[in-house]
């Protein structure tokens, strides 16, 4: 299959179709769950679904080690080069890694300006052109204040896409009746699109739980196979 033709057929566009188009540039995106249920597969397979768009983005990480997160793009790019069949598949892998960055932070001591001007001088300095950031490692629980309206004044300054992968507390996380975990809902104001993983039978499955104004859990009809970590139809 050829990548013009493997775009059209990713779940992907089921999943920006579901969030009326997908997130917009200017907003904030995010991906909740508890540990260990899948939120940086998601989160890497929407950065390759951009990159195979031939969009560039960059891939921000609060971790202490940012080599794993090169191994998941490489598993989730060859995974869906499998799958689709995609022809010359290295020539298109080493096409697109030259549209991606990886940068990593401490969320410990370094300020959120610090990073966002970091991040600024990347794009605008450095002739990085991205179009959307990915951020994994962010801990909701311990923002300075303001922490998230200064990313969604950058994301709007700057005509970016930001999608944050959110790790819930606890085996059983609380949510409100309406589907929002407890340690978002102070930063619904500004999250645009959250999308919460829930485990049903042995396939995590994505639900829409705010879709720009609209706050109301919703099944997107994707799911995360287990077997190649890719989101996938139900």
């Amino acid at each position: 299959m050829v990548k013009s033709e493997l775009n059209k057929r990713s779940p992907l566009r089921i999943f920006e179709k579901t969030m009326h188009g997908g997130l917009g540039k200017g907003n904030i995106g995010v991906i909740a769950s508890r540990k260990g249920v899948g939120k940086t597969a998601c989160l890497v397979h929407i950065a390759t679904d951009k990159l195979l768009r031939d969009q560039s983005i960059i891939h921000v990480s609060f971790s202490n080690r940012t080599d794993h997160i090169i191994n998941w793009y490489e598993d989730i790019f060859r995974e869906i080069a499998k799958k689709r069949n995609l022809e010359k598949a290295v020539e298109v892998h080493d096409e697109i890694i030259k549209k991606r960055v990886i940068m990593n932070f401490s969320q410990d001591g370094v300020e959120i300006d610090k990073v966002l001007n970091s991040l600024r001088a990347m794009i605008q300095q450095g002739n990085f052109a991205a179009e959307a950031i990915v951020v994994d490692g962010y801990d909701f629980a311990k923002p300075e204040t303001g922490g998230l309206s200064k990313v969604k004044a950058f994301a709007e300054e700057l005509g970016l896409e930001i999608w944050i992968a959110a790790s819930l507390k606890g085996k059983e996380p609380i949510f409100n009746n309406k589907g929002v975990p407890f340690e978002l809902e102070k930063y619904l104001e500004e999250i645009e699109v959250l999308i919460s993983l829930q485990y049903h039978g042995e396939y995590v499955h994505l639900k829409l739980v705010k879709d720009h104004e609209t706050i109301d859990l919703l099944d997107m009809n994707l799911k995360l196979d287990p077997k190649t970590l890719l989101i996938a139809e139900e």
